[in-house]
């Protein structure tokens, strides 16, 4: 007899998977709508403090996904992955880079959420500076969730991912076309920006999760390599006098192919 469930601690890696997908869109449409406040967009049906207002609360969303995120893949334990690792850089033993370019992710959004709500106590130059660093926290966080997802390799990942660059690209774009006509040297950086940076995420996909050995080569331990063979799916012993093998529905946590 052959039985499919889902454990408890493959419930909490989906939700861990779902979460990090949630929170990358969340990023995107916070960037997006952030550029749309420095252009002053407006309608008659989104004024520009409704544009400001929804700016400011999906980041905040963004945050509580982002927690939900981190807790459900430490609480999970399938990887070696402590809290330690979610603020401090190269501290995880799981992906290490991978990791660290999350947790640094991490730490500019927590810089630029704080310095918002202090915005009247750190001051405007100090408030934009660390602001200007979203970008680079959107940017880290596209990098980890190819190099430390285990869906990379999924069609609809790759289109999430593919739509999120696209997205800010295209917002990028528009800022440029009506904005900074000033500033010639940052209208030039950020238009080769919008070309490299999807030029490299496009050869690091190809050479990196999409080429085989992936698994191994980002830095997942020898032993959870060990422990899933490569597998998608956990065997469970049945029990005592039941016949057959049960199988349990595990998910797609590390493969090496």
């Amino acid at each position: 007899m052959v039985a499919t469930v889902v454990t408890s601690s493959s419930a909490l890696w989906y939700f861990a998977r779902a979460t990090g997908i949630v929170a990358l869109i969340l990023l995107t449409i916070s960037v997006i709508l952030g550029i749309l406040t420095t252009v002053r967009w407006s309608s008659r049906s989104w004024p520009r403090f409704a544009v400001e207002y929804l700016h400011r609360n999906v980041t905040l969303l963004l945050l509580a996904f982002i927690v939900l995120h981190v807790a459900t893949i430490v609480i999970d334990g399938f990887a070696p992955i402590g809290w330690i690792s979610v603020l401090v850089p190269l501290s995880s033993p799981y992906r290490p880079i991978w990791l660290g370019l999350g947790a640094l992710g991490f730490d500019l959004l927590l810089a630029v959420a704080l310095t918002s709500w202090l915005r009247h106590r750190v001051g405007f130059t100090v408030w934009r500076a660390l602001h200007w660093s979203a970008y680079a926290a959107w940017a880290l966080v596209v990098i980890h969730g190819l190099g430390a997802g285990t869906d990379t390799k999924q069609s609809w990942t790759l289109l999430i991912d593919a739509s999120c660059v696209l997205g800010v690209m295209v917002a990028v774009w528009w800022r440029l076309a009506v904005g900074w006509e000033q500033q010639t040297r940052i209208r030039i950086a950020a238009l080769v920006a919008t070309v490299v940076i999807p030029a490299a995420l496009v050869a690091f996909v190809l050479v990196g999760p999409l080429a085989p050995n992936w698994a191994r080569r980002s830095g997942t331990p020898a032993t959870i390599l060990a422990r899933t063979g490569g597998s998608t799916t956990i065997s469970l012993q049945p029990k005592s006098g039941a016949p057959g093998r049960a199988k349990a529905a595990g998910p797609n946590r590390d493969n090496d192919g």
